[in-house]
């Protein structure tokens, strides 16, 4: 039996930018290889499988190499098809490894709902500064699954050549690297996300990232809602809100292309 696949350019209003997610809506839960093997053959940054569950939809996440706990694009990328494709409208909620998501979609975008994740600091793992290039006393912080790295100017983000090689030796999920705009931009914070370890370089856009970069920014800022630019080489925009322990992200979305499984 054929199962079809959509492609959606997250966080982006325009094609071809953003970043991009497969989404696969199944009647029932599918098998886990079958399903990373899926993800093998799209080779995106990640493939969500969302299945309905009661009054909540079941949403798994797997990039090419591994199943992850955690894809704010793809959540976003999944209620856009629940709700353009599939009429499903209001909030809806997702049980997922990282436990229960909400998302909503509005005329003009998507808001989701994520826990925030707030980072202390810690001494860089072995090898980190130096894959990325930055000096050795650049301070680290680190959440939950990511380590985070704010250098002084936009320009310096900007201009990182990380070594994939020494990164992918690195003990982590991924590693942020951000610092405040420049006066002229449009946007408060630019940021890059690199997780080489479970096989993406780097991602395009990355959701769950800002649910790291929202606590301290809205510290270090003073301001609740800030709007962030992740500058890789698609690039995407985010506005990102602190309520309290959670943050919610607000992004539209755009479908590129639907494509059918026939295996």
């Amino acid at each position: 039996m054929s199962t079809f696949v959509t492609v959606v350019d997250a966080f982006t209003d325009r094609a071809f930018s953003g970043n991009p997610a497969a989404v696969c809506i199944l009647d029932t839960e599918a098998d886990d290889e079958w399903m990373q093997q899926v993800a093998m053959e799209m080779n995106l940054s990640e493939t969500a499988f969302c299945t309905p569950a009661d009054d909540v939809w079941s949403l798994r996440w797997f990039t090419p190499r591994t199943e992850v706990d955690l894809c704010g694009h793809a959540t976003l990328a999944t209620t856009h098809v629940l709700a353009t494709d599939h009429g499903v409208d209001g909030t809806v909620h997702y049980s997922t490894r990282s436990g229960l998501l909400a998302a909503q979609a509005f005329p003009d975008g998507i808001v989701l709902d994520l826990p925030a994740d707030p980072t202390e600091l810690a001494e860089a793992p072995r090898g980190l500064l130096a894959a990325l290039g930055v000096p050795d006393e650049t301070p680290v912080r680190r959440g939950r699954t990511d380590y985070l790295v704010a250098l002084e100017r936009a320009d310096d983000v900007l201009a990182l050549k990380p070594s994939f090689g020494l990164l992918r030796r690195v003990d982590c999920r991924g590693v942020i690297v951000t610092a405040p705009a420049g006066p002229d931009a449009d946007h408060d914070v630019v940021s890059r996300f690199f997780a080489p370890a479970i096989g993406v370089d780097e991602d395009p856009v990355t959701g769950s990232a800002h649910r790291t970069l929202a606590p301290f920014w809205s510290a270090r800022l003073e301001r609740n809602r800030l709007r962030y630019h992740q500058a890789s080489a698609r690039g995407g925009d985010l506005e990102v809100t602190m309520v309290g322990d959670r943050v919610e992200i607000f992004g539209q979305a755009v479908t590129t292309m639907r494509v059918e499984l026939l295996a």
